[in-house]
Formats: C-alpha cells, structure tokens, sequence
C-alpha cells in the first residue's frame, strides 16, 4: 500500500508543477513585439546579395520575468516577402540571455541576407538605395520563463 501512496504523491506533485507553469501563460501572452527598424549594413555587388539589419522592440507588460529564445519570421518589403529570417538564443543558457523585468523594453537584433534573384528587381533595388520602403514582419515569438513556454504569433510594421 505504501508504495501505491508514494507513486499517488509523485503523481500530484507533477500535477502541481504543471498547474504552477500554467499560471505563467496569460502572463506570457500579454507580451509585445513590434518591428522597429530595417537597415541595410552590406551590400555585396558582385554576387548581388545584401545584407539587413532587423531590430525587434519587445516589450514586457506583465509582472513576470521572462527571456525570448527564439523569433521565427518572414520580411516584406511593399507587401512582398523578401525573406525568411530568425532571431535565436536557443544555444544560449536562459541566465545568459536579455532577461525581460516587469515594464521592460529591449530591442533584439539579426540579420538577414537578401539575394537580388529572389526578390523583385524594383523592391531590391529600392532597398539598396534606401529609398520609401514599407517594412513589415509577420512571425511567432518564443517567450520562456523557468516553468514556461509560449509561442505567439505577431504581425507588426513599420
């Protein structure tokens, strides 16, 4: 009988664990994300690629702390999509990463390369001389807290 009692308290432990990870998620959900910035940093004229600079503003409204891991997104450029990119610190140890405090805003940067074959030659040419573009991004957010886990989906412009 003993035995059937502690396997019994093993198993309402692990459910008070996952009850106590599930109260992070609405806190996790009210997390922000907007596109602030697209800069062109290289542009490679022989092989005809070019190099962007994505800046993400995330913003922490809640009373929990959380990190990102990971943001998996696609660029558009005048409502063409230009690229697949990613912003990752999933290699990295949670107590290495941008920790978000209550009220925090950190801005979480990557880089994109973009081939003149695989955009439309206007919008390419546009982004290379930086002319009026219209930036925008849609993509999941990862946000993570010691107990938790949470993807989100975001679109956000410029």
């Amino acid at each position: 009988m003993t035995v059937y009692a502690a396997i019994a308290g093993l198993l309402a432990l692990m459910g008070g664990f996952v009850f106590y990870a599930s109260l992070d998620n609405p806190s996790l959900q009210q997390t922000k994300i907007e596109l602030q910035s697209v800069e062109v940093i290289n542009v490679n004229t022989v092989d005809n690629i070019t190099e962007l600079q994505i800046s993400f503003l995330i913003k922490n409204p809640s009373e929990k702390t959380f990190t990102v891991p990971l943001i998996n997104f696609k660029l558009f450029a005048n409502g063409e999509q230009i690229g697949i990119g990613q912003y990752s610190t999933v290699d990295i140890p949670m107590a290495g990463r941008a920790a978000f405090y209550p009220d925090a805003e950190i801005p979480l940067k990557t880089t994109l390369s973009i081939a003149r074959s695989d955009v439309k030659s206007d919008i390419y040419q546009a982004i290379i001389d930086e002319k009026n573009i219209e930036f925008s991004a849609e993509g999941i957010i990862t946000v993570e807290t010691a107990w938790s886990l949470i993807e989100k989906e975001f679109q956000s412009s410029l």
